[in-house]
């Protein structure tokens, strides 16, 4: 039987958090201190992870920045583990670009998790995310959105108008709602799905994806510490894929969209 030990993991979707800063979404109280957060994903196995800090409220712009200079003292924190994801607002386009340009400054290559409805940053089908999907797509730096409360309609004017720059949707949700991401991301060249939150509970979910969509458009995640990321590294094991298509979906892909691989996945 295949183990997590036969391949290089990368959660592609974490929240972390500092003492101080930020907010443990954790619904039962654990972990409680950022060397517990790190420790608990190393103990399934998992090489390095990525994603935002978030705060469970609306957020003005100073607070957005403050949020992404809190990721890059936890990559500081745990350099070799940790990959940023950063805040940008659609309410304030001429400073999230210019956000974007300082953090690509600092090594950073990835957007999001964006959660319009916690951090207040605006509809996704406007002028002003238009304008910072236009940076965005220059400094080829990926966009990872939460969708509710939009709608799948609603992105694909940005996916059309901006076709190199990868948007990444986070989680696949239950159902009907995965079946419609699903062939959303296969529709488009440059939409990809990353496999947090719900969704693998349901057998033969991620064998279908595939399917439809190919290995190379699905990246692993686990939303921890909101959800538990050894049910999810699971998930993704005992599927009846093969070990291409794992290898793909647990690294590959997030490493080609970041730019740390020169590689074309496998279908």
């Amino acid at each position: 039987m295949k183990t997590f030990d036969d391949f290089e993991i990368i959660d592609s979707h974490v929240h972390p958090f500092l003492e101080t800063e930020g907010v443990n979404l954790g619904a039962y109280g654990a972990p409680v201190t950022p060397q517990e957060f790190v420790e608990e994903l190393r103990s399934l196995g998992i090489r390095q992870c990525c994603g935002t800090l978030l705060h469970g409220q609306h957020a003005e712009w100073n607070e957005i920045r403050n949020l992404n200079d809190a990721a890059l003292r936890f990559r500081d924190r745990f350099p070799d583990f940790y990959l940023p994801g950063i805040h940008i607002h659609a309410r304030c386009p001429d400073e999230s670009c210019r956000e974007l340009e300082r953090m690509h400054r600092e090594g950073v290559r990835w957007i999001g998790e964006l959660v319009p409805y916690l951090m207040g940053t605006g509809p996704f089908a406007s002028p002003g995310f238009e304008t910072i999907c236009a940076t965005a797509e220059e400094l080829r730096m990926p966009i990872n959105l939460h969708l509710h409360p939009e709608t799948l309609a609603d992105l694909e004017g940005i996916v059309r108008k901006f076709p190199n720059l990868p948007i990444v949707l986070a989680h696949p949700g239950d159902l009907g709602q995965a079946k419609q991401r699903v062939e959303f991301t296969a529709k488009w060249d440059n939409v990809y799905l990353d496999l947090s939150g719900i969704g693998l509970f349901r057998w033969n979910m991620l064998r279908w994806a595939v399917d439809h969509c190919g290995s190379g458009k699905l990246l692993f995640g686990s939303d921890f510490p909101i959800c538990s990321p050894g049910m999810n590294l699971y998930g993704v094991l005992t599927e009846h894929l093969s070990r291409p298509e794992l290898e793909n979906i647990f690294s590959r892909n997030f490493r080609r969209l970041i730019h740390a691989e020169g590689i074309t996945p496998s279908r």
